[in-house]
């Protein structure tokens, strides 16, 4: 396991997602950035809780392939509906989701819309072991696993499920097997992105939010465009 995590840093670099989005006119402006992925959370505590601002038809009619909606301990029913309403590409599941949650809603969902499934993560490598462990040792022994759970998220834990802006110890990475591709969220920003180098399996989307807003929900797009330069150019992780 070792050279294969050695061997995937030369993989291409992670894709972009902006999470938390609400402001229209923001969304467009990503879009024509070529943003890899754009999120939206319906979580109704959050700060950043997008209906608040939009209306599903409004998501709907954002021309993207990877809009992302984020859910946290949702009723199973209401996510089929806000996917089909809002037209999204993918599902990231940000609670406590048990396994078969997952699996009645990969049943239930279009096939063609994916799953993100979330692991909170404080400074606990062996919960984070087991946990991971779990999701690998169905991906050996079901053969609808990994068709169910399409990409892993690892974030900081927190009471409030994400959006506080402070990053976990990445090296707890280094010490698991990651059975997926995935997601590196929390806290993530123009001061540290560089130490993302540090991880020998590199995630392949990079995923931003509070640390390049103006206010939650509303993000500093010269931040954004300041990381996309620093973060694409050849020494930009290095």
């Amino acid at each position: 396991m070792i050279e294969s995590q050695k061997s995937s840093t030369k993989n291409p670099q992670p894709k972009l997602k902006v999470c938390g989005l609400t402001q229209l006119g923001q969304i467009r402006e990503l879009v024509a950035l070529k943003i890899d992925f754009l999120g939206f959370i319906f979580y109704e505590k959050s700060p950043r809780y997008v209906l608040n601002h939009l209306s599903l038809e409004d998501i709907s009619k954002i021309g993207h392939s990877g809009k992302v909606g984020v859910f946290v301990n949702e009723d199973l029913e209401k996510i089929i509906e806000i996917a089909e309403k809002s037209d999204l590409n993918f599902i990231q599941l940000h609670g406590d989701e048990s396994d078969d949650f997952i699996l009645e809603l990969r049943k239930k969902l279009k096939p063609e819309v994916g799953i993100i499934k979330v692991f909170r993560i404080g400074n606990q490598e062996s919960e984070l072991r087991t946990k991971i462990g779990k999701v690998f040792d169905s991906a050996q022994t079901d053969n609808q696993q990994p068709a169910t759970i399409n990409y892993l998220l690892f974030d900081t834990d927190s009471k409030a499920f994400g959006g506080t802006g402070k990053s976990f110890d990445w090296n707890i990475l280094n010490e698991i097997e990651i059975p997926l591709p995935y997601f590196l969220s929390g806290g993530i920003s123009l001061e540290n992105f560089h130490k993302l180098s540090t991880i020998n399996h590199q995630p392949t989307v990079i995923d931003i939010n509070s640390k390049f807003e103006i206010e939650p929900g509303i993000k500093d797009l010269e931040k954004i465009k300041e990381f996309i330069n620093k973060y694409k150019s050849p020494k930009g992780t290095t």
